[in-house]
């Protein structure tokens, strides 16, 4: 009789490379998680003996939780009544001084830098007065005392400067 012709003990279908990537695969995944126990310091295998928990401390009585209703959360307890509106508070004036109205804007400079050298900090306004042409005006301020008024009012006119009390009230859009 013949001799049969030798088999193969592989199957056909694997290959030594993918053997040897599943092997692999799996060593890595055990290593992974022995390197992820070692770094947190959690050992599950580890027996340890259970800790005697402490009771916390119960209150004799027990504390309520506060109730909220709706209604009576409300203003008012009518119903489809607005509640009061606040009115608003008149604007508080401001007060500057005016140092001059100037036709040319170079005056105008001149007179700040003059300002400028007392120590005293002015702004130029220019606006156009109707039938008289464009104003450009020299004011120091805002002021809210008195007391600070009449000390800059003084020693602008130690120093020849003639000066002019303005009180500007804002209009409600103006005020936050």
């Amino acid at each position: 009789m013949a001799k049969q012709a030798s088999r193969n003990h592989r199957r056909s279908n694997e290959s030594p490379v993918f053997t040897g990537v599943m092997i692999g695969l799996i060593v890595g995944a055990i290593l992974a998680v022995v390197v992820a126990l070692w770094a947190t310091g959690s050992n599950p295998f580890r027996t340890s003996t259970p800790a005697t928990p402490t009771a916390p401390a119960v209150p004799d009585t027990p504390e309520t939780a506060p109730s909220f209703d709706f209604y009576k959360v409300l203003p008012a307890d009518a119903p489809g009544e607005l509640p009061p509106s606040a009115k608003p508070a008149e604007p508080v004036p401001r007060y500057y001084l005016q140092a001059g109205a100037f036709h040319s804007a170079s005056d105008a400079d001149n007179l700040k830098a003059q300002l400028a050298l007392l120590g005293v900090a002015a702004v130029i306004q220019t606006t156009e007065v109707p039938d008289k042409g464009v104003f450009h005006r020299v004011r120091v301020g805002p002021f809210n005392a008195m007391d600070e008024i009449n000390r800059t009012r003084s020693l602008l006119v130690q120093n020849n400067i003639p000066t002019t009390l303005v009180k500007e009230v804002p209009t409600s859009q103006e005020t936050p």
